[in-house]
């Protein structure tokens, strides 16, 4: 695996664990949160877990479904 890919998924799984910490925090399961954003549970396990990487417009619904900035979602330490 060459190094941006792994930069890269790195990245995804700070994104996942950034949303699954606003879920939880907020008392959300995955599947209000997928309701809310008019997709599946498993989806959303996928993205907390770094599998896949949600376009910016469904960043922004996750954002907007969980009442947070965006960049709360995107910030990485």
């Amino acid at each position: 695996m060459d190094k941006n890919k792994r930069r890269h998924q790195n990245i995804f799984k700070i994104i996942g664990n950034n949303i699954r910490t606003i879920r939880t925090n907020k008392k959300f399961s995955q599947e209000e949160l997928a309701y809310k954003i008019n997709s599946a549970r498993n989806y959303i396990g996928c993205i907390e877990r770094g599998e896949k990487f949600p376009s910016i417009s469904i960043l922004i619904d996750i954002s907007i479904a969980l009442d947070c900035k965006l960049e709360d979602i995107v910030k990485i330490n």
